[in-house]
């Protein structure tokens, strides 16, 4: 049987995953007493942020019943003991210290558990800076690692194969070529080539199909590149309801997906658009803004309005569009209890919500509706999470083998020349 380890939990873990006060079985959990004082300060908000701080609350106010919390408190299902614990060391010999900073609490709270127990004792944290100063103090700190995607090779959403020129008459003339390849994906694209011809292709039922979904009522959408066509080619199938797009700033992420947005809703395959984003401020919340919630969405749905004014010249259709609620614009941590049927759900930059933000929109989807989560993982402006956590790596790669799902990796930007070259020396 493993050694027990004594795990301290940073309020930033239980903030971003409730469920993680279970996820150390066999170990012992210890919450400073300060957390409680800090998840109290989240327990309103919305969103999972506030929800993530009243589970936790509930939780502990439910082990009160089996017994003394500041002693500990053994689960039975897994074997985790979990307290919260009042002590800590003196900071006197940690000069520079200031105690009265909640993270320099668990610091201490963690110093003492450490003289006290003997033992190993780690701090679990998803904050960056509070794990430096815990290495400043010899104290092990590291991050949680529970959703971030293990694999360093990033999904690009597409593969290039090697065929025979047979084999390209062949899907040419029949339609489909059947492959076996266990390496290739469910709806993942295909470039097929040989010495002297090549084709593009999808991956359906173990046959490879030719691209021909177009962008050409609302306007007529000509793609620019391989990746912007495979962009179009999932964006417009319908037996493709979530679609992930990643890409540096420029390259047509937002264009494409709000093109076939408008495209659907005037096929009449979808009754209405849902603009949502997680709202990731520089500065500034949403609350401190002016006005209803569509204006103080205004300043974080700007590059929607950019690209419309970039189709129509102006925003009149848009708005008119908003004011029937066919097209509504809504925050991300507003969208739970919600359910979208016949719906084209964008969520632009998505990079910046975590794995459990997206969980409650994806979850939203009803029937005849497809969402699409948009972002570029280089820019990450939240907190706490990084390439392999946030939310949209983690969609894309844990969706890349289902038929559900299909993906595309735009690499070249188009907005103009001097933004694709800042984009790759700055």
């Amino acid at each position: 049987m493993s050694k027990r380890k004594t795990f301290v939990i940073d309020t930033s873990v239980l903030l971003y995953d409730m469920k993680s006060i279970h996820s150390f079985p066999e170990n012992d959990v210890v919450i400073p007493i300060i957390v409680l004082d800090e998840l109290d300060r989240f327990k309103e908000k919305p969103g999972l942020i506030g929800e993530s701080a009243r589970y936790v609350n509930r939780f502990l106010d439910g082990l009160r019943d089996l017994g003394d919390i500041n002693k500990g408190i053994l689960l039975e299902d897994n074997k985790q003991s979990i307290r919260v614990e009042l002590r800590a060391s003196d900071n006197k010999d940690i000069k520079g210290l200031d105690s009265n900073r909640g993270d320099n609490q668990i610091i201490l709270t963690s110093l003492f558990l450490k003289k006290e127990t003997k033992k190993q004792v780690k701090v679990i944290t998803k904050d960056i800076n509070l794990r430096v100063k815990c290495d400043a103090v010899g104290l092990k700190a590291e991050d949680y690692f529970k959703d971030d995607i293990t694999t360093d090779t990033e999904y690009l959403g597409w593969t290039n194969i090697s065929i025979s020129k047979e084999k390209v008459d062949s899907f040419y003339s029949d339609g489909l070529l059947k492959i076996e390849d266990p390496k290739i994906c469910e709806n993942q694209f295909v470039v097929a080539t040989n010495c002297n011809q090549s084709l593009l292709s999808i991956y359906k039922n173990g046959a490879l199909y030719p691209l021909n979904k177009k962008i050409e009522n609302m306007m007529n959408v000509v793609p620019r590149n391989k990746e912007q066509r495979f962009a179009i080619e999932a964006l417009l199938d319908q037996s493709i309801p979530l679609v992930t797009l990643t890409g540096l700033a420029g390259s047509g992420k937002t264009f494409l997906a709000l093109m076939a947005a408008l495209e659907g809703l005037h096929t009449g395959t979808y009754k209405r658009i849902v603009v949502t984003r997680s709202l990731q401020p520089v500065g500034k919340d949403i609350g401190f803004l002016p006005g209803s919630l569509e204006e103080k969405m205004n300043p974080w749905l700007a590059p929607i309005f950019d690209n419309v004014r970039h189709v129509f010249k102006d925003l009149s259709y848009f708005e008119v569009q908003m004011q029937k609620g066919i097209i509504e614009v809504a925050p991300l941590s507003f969208i739970r209890g919600r359910t979208f049927p016949d719906s084209f759900v964008l969520v632009d930059e998505s990079q910046n919500a975590t794995i459990h933000e997206l969980k409650t929109i994806i979850t939203r989807v009803g029937e005849n509706s497809k969402i699409v989560l948009m972002g570029d993982t280089d820019q990450i402006d939240t907190p706490y999470i990084t390439k392999k956590s946030n939310g949209l790596s983690i969609v894309t790669e844990k969706f890349k083998n289902s038929d559900l799902h299909a993906h595309a990796h735009l690499p070249r930007g188009q907005r103009s020349n001097i933004a694709t070259e800042a984009s790759k020396l700055l």
